[in-house]
């Protein structure tokens, strides 16, 4: 069994307020959660309205796989005009 995990550190544009924030947090984690099958939550940064750190994690059998799971969810966020990766952590495990 092979987890793939990635926490991402994010700066959001379009957000003055915490309510804003958790709006586009999470609009943002459930198109990924839908569209990747992930498991994925805000784990970090909570009080902070420009910044924002969530984590997903995969479970397959294959490190490649996981590796391109991840690197998909990355690229689709990178997509998304409202935030900006700041930082990002993966690790196979």
């Amino acid at each position: 069994m092979i987890v793939g995990t990635c926490s991402i550190k994010l700066m959001l544009f379009e957000s003055n307020s915490l309510k804003e924030k958790r709006h586009i947090v999470k609009s943002l984690m459930g198109r990924i959660q839908s569209r990747f099958n992930v498991s994925i939550a805000e784990v970090g940064l909570n009080d902070s309205w420009k910044t924002s750190m969530i984590g997903f994690a995969c479970v397959t059998n294959d490190a490649n796989h996981a590796n391109q799971t991840i690197s998909n969810v990355l690229k689709f966020i990178d997509g998304d005009s409202r935030v900006e990766i700041i930082d990002y952590n993966i690790e196979i495990l």
